[in-house]
């Protein structure tokens, strides 16, 4: 049985456009693909637990990966940890230091749901960067036209996996349902 665990940004959801994307192409072209998309714990030592444990209790399973913005920070972690394939999707790559921001209280806007970000969690999410990379477990796509993210900062960590940089487009990632096919080539779901 192959898995995709789609990991969803910061103060984001399973409800995001680009997930529920990716359920509907799977659905309609790899409908044996179990698709899989948590709402995320709004901690990082807790997303983690919550995501590795999705992982291990079907451990004997075949897993893909896929995260977008900091989801693609905890993608790249579990895909270290795990040895496994993964897509990013204009990927966070120093959120410990975009999310000093944002440290306060925070309202979810897909379950709105408050909650604190705190300094501690700036601390732990740098407790789970990744410097040495399996390159050819990434896809990792970014756009230049990203408005949260530097995808400078994308490109030079990720140089040496597969990577797609486009012009334009924003954070969302602009025409992200047209790269689907691409993403299962990837993950040679053909």
């Amino acid at each position: 049985m192959v898995n995709v665990l789609y990991i969803h940004g910061f103060n984001s959801s399973p409800l995001s456009l680009k997930a529920e994307q990716t359920r509907q192409y799977l659905n309609d072209n790899f409908p044996n693909i179990q698709f899989h998309c948590p709402q995320l714990a709004n901690t990082p030592m807790a997303a983690i637990k919550q995501l590795e444990g999705i992982i291990q209790a079907l451990h004997q399973q075949t897993w893909c990966l896929m995260g977008s913005s900091l989801g693609g920070y905890f993608s790249t972690y579990l895909s270290e940890k795990f040895n496994l394939p993964a897509v990013l999707i204009n990927p966070a790559v120093k959120p410990y230091i975009l999310l000093r921001d944002y440290l306060g209280e925070q309202l979810n806007p897909y379950t709105n749901e408050v909650y604190q970000v705190r300094a501690s969690h700036i601390d732990d999410l740098k407790s789970l960067e990744c410097e040495n990379l399996t390159a050819n477990n990434y896809l990792v796509m970014v756009q230049k036209g990203d408005e949260v993210l530097n995808y400078q900062e994308g490109v030079e960590k990720y140089q040496h996996c597969q990577l797609h940089v486009e012009e334009a487009g924003d954070h969302s990632f602009v025409g992200y349902e047209k790269k689907l096919p691409s993403i299962a080539s990837f993950f040679q779901w053909y």
